[in-house]
């Protein structure tokens, strides 16, 4: 009789545990992925599912082959992927959580800081330089030669 009851309180645990379980699985599932714009290209320089996977690193490999081996192409460069898939509307890849980079980004909970250093719009620089005090500098190299009564 012993082992009945034991049996029974574990098939109970189990099938509280199987319930418990399939309560919160339909959540997790309901989470619509992002939905992009298309790009304005034909087709992407790579399958989606692959650029989906590996655009980081591609984007690595090409600015290293840029920077430090001096080796510039466009097939993988960030700056031919804004051009393409800057959002109608807004003009950018970043500017909403609805464009194709922060949709994406957003929904997978990873920084985006490519546009430290790179612009979100084709065609532009988007971040001002910013000065020891916080102000908008022009980034003119004219601004490092000394005016006349001042000193650098």
């Amino acid at each position: 009789m012993a082992r009945l009851a034991n049996w029974l309180r574990l098939a109970a645990m189990f099938v509280a545990v199987a319930f418990s379980a399939t309560a919160s699985f339909p959540v997790a599932a309901g989470v619509d992925l992002p939905r992009l714009e298309k790009g304005k290209g034909d087709k992407c320089v790579e399958d989606t599912q692959f650029m989906r996977r590996n655009h980081m690193d591609l984007l690595k490999h090409h600015r290293d082959d840029t920077m430090r081996k001096g080796i510039r192409t466009t097939r993988h460069s960030l700056k031919k992927c804004v051009e393409c898939h800057a959002s109608e509307k807004s003009g950018s890849v970043a500017a909403s959580k609805e464009d194709f980079c922060a949709a994406c980004h957003s929904y997978a909970s990873v920084k985006l800081d490519c546009w430290d250093c790179h612009a979100t719009k084709p065609g532009k620089k988007d971040l001002p330089l910013l000065g020891q005090s916080g102000t908008a500098v022009n980034s003119s190299p004219l601004n490092s030669i000394a005016q006349p009564g001042e000193s650098k």
